[in-house]
């Protein structure tokens, strides 16, 4: 099996991409090193690819990227959402930022069964009275 020392050097490099972000590798992302770099190390690379990409562009920066990714795990459940407010913090985020959006999370995950349930019965209270 492929331990940590053993993945090829690209790997290597995107894996330790986390412990930059992050302090050290969270047990999730250590884990896909681990079991994808020795059963499928080239979806691994497509994977890390991908999230090179978004992570790391010139649209965001580090600090705003992580904040975005924060609220999104916490509207998903995600314990992720803990790995990236440190990496938020260590980006140069205030706890105000972070409180403010985990704020938006939860007013997303409230408000969004009323939006799109108000939309459904709207839609069918005017097709129900069309006939």
């Amino acid at each position: 099996m492929t331990t940590n020392n053993q993945l090829p050097s690209d790997l290597a490099v995107f894996r330790n991409s986390y412990a930059e972000l992050f302090g050290s590798v969270p047990p999730l992302p250590a884990a896909k090193f681990e079991f994808s770099g020795d059963v499928d190390p080239e979806a691994l690379r497509l994977a890390e690819q991908l999230r090179a990409h978004a992570f790391y562009s010139d649209i965001f920066d580090t600090k705003t990227t992580q904040l975005m990714l924060f609220g999104m795990l916490l509207t998903s459940g995600a314990g992720a959402a803990k790995f990236h407010a440190i990496a938020a913090r260590k980006a140069g985020a205030t706890w105000e930022e972070l409180h403010k959006v985990a704020e938006l999370a939860s007013a997303v995950v409230a408000l969004g069964p009323l939006n799109n349930g108000s939309a459904i019965l709207n839609e069918l209270r005017t097709d129900e009275a069309k006939g």
